[in-house]
């Protein structure tokens, strides 16, 4: 695991979900590592856990929910998207495939 994550570019955030051991989480490859994230990328607000939400903060003003745990099984709800990797082939992918692609709602929901 170490060296696929020291062979992936950039820094790296941990979103900790219910498979992550401390042999994960205390990898020193990590940037940071939390259960629960708000960020804002790109000009969006994002709302990062492991598990998917009904709500979430700035909901009603545009912010995305990014989750995994579902593994593609689960539809999502207007501005909501399953990032898992299980969902997009195993690879890294940027915000502007997620919120492009059929697989999520995102185009759909303008802010």
């Amino acid at each position: 695991m170490a060296e696929l994550l020291g062979r992936l570019r950039g820094r790296k955030h941990l979103v900790t979900g219910n498979n992550d051991t401390p042999a994960t989480t205390s990898l020193a490859g990590w940037s940071s590592v939390q259960p629960y994230a708000e960020i804002e990328l790109d000009g969006l607000g994002l709302v990062l856990c492991h598990y998917p939400f009904r709500t979430w903060r700035n909901m009603s003003r545009g912010w995305l929910n990014l989750h995994g745990h579902s593994h593609g099984r689960l539809a999502p709800l207007l501005r909501q998207a399953d990032i898992g990797v299980d969902v997009w082939d195993f690879r890294p992918v940027k915000l502007e495939q997620i919120t492009a692609t059929k697989r999520t709602r995102m185009r759909i929901a303008p802010a």
